[in-house]
């Protein structure tokens, strides 16, 4: 009885943790997701590929591109095509997230490379942090 008290209230606070997860955690689970599906496509020249074939569900781009013309053409090509554009703040974040980097034995990224822009052709699988950015991506 005490042993079944004490996994009651573990389980509880799970869904109060999971309820506020904000977009850029919630990304990070989709852009992971999309990875191992072999769903992410990485740089500017198979994004804008991926994009005109009109195979895009997602494209998310690094504010922190010191590319003016890299950035406009990323929207434009957005735009043209109605392909949902979300911004990170970071290039190095977004390359960690996109599997750009080295995991090293206590599970921290090392060694991340840098990534301005990138493009989500298949989800994967549903998660509750797809919703999130599908909830995202159409309020704004």
């Amino acid at each position: 009885m005490a042993a079944e008290e004490g996994v009651v209230p573990v389980e509880a606070p799970a869904p109060a943790l999971g309820e506020p997860m904000d977009i850029m955690t919630a990304l990070q689970l989709v852009l992971r997701k999309s990875l191992a599906h072999g769903g992410l496509i990485r740089g500017l020249h198979e994004a804008a590929k991926v994009i005109e074939k009109h195979a895009a569900l997602l494209c998310v781009l690094a504010e922190d591109c010191n590319q003016p013309d890299y950035q406009k053409l990323v929207k434009a090509l957005c735009a043209d095509h109605n392909v949902s554009l979300v911004t990170v703040p970071s290039a190095k974040t977004l390359g960690e997230w996109a599997g750009l980097c080295k995991i090293d034995s206590e599970g921290k990224a090392r060694k991340v490379v840098g990534c301005s822009c990138l493009v989500v052709k298949d989800y994967g699988e549903e998660s509750e942090g797809l919703h999130i950015v599908q909830e995202y991506v159409k309020s704004h």
